[in-house]
């Protein structure tokens, strides 16, 4: 098993809390980590249908069996099972005591945060980064200084957008295309009908496609509604649905105006650009290479391993975008509490200074703060210019 980044603070937190949850979204490697971590606890998984039968028809019976505690795999499946675990460590409350994990998604969220509040320590584990997946040490994401990876990965970084990093592809060698039109069906006809509720298939099928295409983009309720062919309430229902199947981020624009009349729309990032390519239809690593949409793929990938880089350090990713009403914007601004640091991206595989020139009028707003900022490309120079720093699509 590759090393995650979230698991120092994980056996950290075990060490306080009598309850771990880890939660994400399918195949991100929940088990694996929960079990590797916690190998001297007897392992149940609620996916099988008679341990999920015992668990619903006889809780505390299954409490009973594991008196020093136990992981619960996949407890989404029996949600209830969650008190009769708040009311064994409201008993005996020896840390690290219980591992429960489960795919991502409102229904787990809410029963967590009624029942065990106080009792857990709440993680979040996403696909891989691409520090992860290619052994370099964590990033410092209150940095931001060009820390984790310093040598190319050996792929090219087309070919890794395509695959994107969900783990089993890489640990298999799988074929990505197979394996995420698999992981899509298994999501639509899984999550989203049997616990999410969605009724309407065939309209969520064409909204999870379209919201694909929007991938780095402001999100514009009303004209995804309507290119959908439902109603907007419906519309932000959905996108609350994927968000809560850990899919996608949503990130605000940040409230700071400098006196500039502002954009007040949040963009939409899937956190997975492979999933984002099976979505649109993208067959190959050169087809995405000279795809139209292949700008804002990428900015939704570099928001990914910003998103990565905060969740696996048990922190809430402070990322906000920023656009004013002529057209002056921010890919995105990292709030680290005593400055912004305003990151810039572009697909190009050359860094020209002129690709500089949002960050220069943004550090040159009088009311403006804040100096400095980054530019990731998708080539290979690494350098500073002009105080901002120039880093490859592989290095933060």
């Amino acid at each position: 098993m590759l090393n995650r980044e979230i698991a120092g603070i994980i056996q950290k937190t075990a060490t306080r809390m009598p309850v771990i949850t880890i939660t994400g979204p399918r195949q991100s490697g929940k088990t694996t980590l929960a079990k590797a971590l916690f190998a001297d606890k007897p392992y149940f998984s609620l996916e099988l249908p008679d341990h999920r039968e015992a668990a619903r028809m006889d809780p505390r019976g299954v409490l009973a069996r594991f008196p020093q505690g136990a992981i619960f795999d996949e407890v989404q499946r029996a949600p209830d099972l969650l008190s009769y675990i708040q009311a064994a460590v409201d008993e005996d409350d020896t840390p690290g005591r219980f591992v429960v994990t489960g795919s991502q998604n409102l229904l787990l969220m809410q029963t967590v945060s009624q029942t065990l509040a106080g009792r857990t320590g709440l993680f979040t584990l996403l696909p891989f980064s691409v520090g992860e997946r290619y052994g370099a040490p964590p990033v410092n994401p209150r940095e931001l200084n060009g820390s984790g990876m310093h040598t190319p990965p050996p792929v090219s970084l087309w070919s890794l957008l395509f695959s994107g990093l969900y783990p089993r592809i890489h640990d298999k060698g799988l074929d990505p295309q197979q394996w995420l039109a698999d992981y899509h069906r298994t999501y639509v006809e899984r999550d989203v009908r049997e616990v999410l509720k969605v009724m309407d298939m065939d309209g969520f099928e064409r909204f999870i496609r379209l919201a694909a295409a929007r991938t780095g983009q402001e999100l514009n309720y009303a004209s995804l509604a309507g290119d959908v062919g439902v109603t907007q309430p419906t519309v932000h229902q959905w996108v609350t649905t994927l968000r809560a199947s850990s899919l996608v981020v949503v990130i605000p624009p940040h409230h700071q105006n400098y006196r500039k009349r502002l954009r007040k729309r949040p963009k939409l990032h899937f956190l997975d650009s492979g999933l984002v390519c099976h979505l649109l239809g993208i067959q190959s690593p050169q087809m995405l290479e000279t795809h139209p949409l292949r700008g804002s793929i990428f900015e939704s990938f570099v928001v990914s391993e910003l998103v990565k880089a905060f969740v696996h350090q048990g922190l809430e990713p402070p990322l906000y975008h920023w656009r004013d009403a002529t057209g002056h914007e921010i890919d995105v601004l990292v709030d680290l509490g005593d400055r912004l640091v305003p990151v810039e991206v572009t697909s190009s595989m050359t860094a020209g200074a002129h690709m500089l020139d949002g960050l220069r009028w943004w550090t040159a707003i009088p009311e403006n703060p804040n100096r400095g900022g980054m530019l990731v490309h998708g080539g290979t120079a690494r350098h500073e210019l002009e105080g901002f720093s120039i880093r490859p699509w592989w290095i933060w």
